[in-house]
């Protein structure tokens, strides 16, 4: 098995360096290093949530897309992957879908002026 730097450690040790990664704002590598992550705990939701904040941050906004759905749709009250998804939703032009999950992210958040 060819171990790589991305891939090499525990999951806790993977995790670590992803943020490290993510808060030097090199998105990509963290990306890399998230990718490998959330194929083995889909269940999480903090790998996932911050593997679509480096593709969002990276340009990569379909695939942000992509991960932000799972988690909506797993947690349709989870108001910062709604925030997100309507976000780049937003950035992609296409404004009339990203209104509704602002509105709810809004409202879940408390709010209800943008509702």
């Amino acid at each position: 098995m060819d171990m790589t730097y991305y891939d090499h450690g525990t999951s806790a040790e993977r995790w670590e360096r992803a943020q490290m990664f993510f808060d030097a704002k090199d998105y990509a590598a963290a990306a890399r290093v998230l990718g490998g992550l959330v194929e083995e705990v889909p269940e999480q939701t903090g790998p996932r949530l911050l593997l679509a904040r480096a593709y969002y941050h990276s340009a990569q906004l379909r695939r942000a897309e992509a991960e932000l759905r799972v988690l909506v749709e797993r947690d349709p009250v989870e108001h910062y992957a709604r925030l997100m998804l309507g976000r780049t939703l937003e950035r992609q032009g296409r404004h009339e879908e990203a209104g509704p999950h602002l509105r709810i992210a809004s409202a879940l958040a408390g709010d209800f002026e943008r509702v």
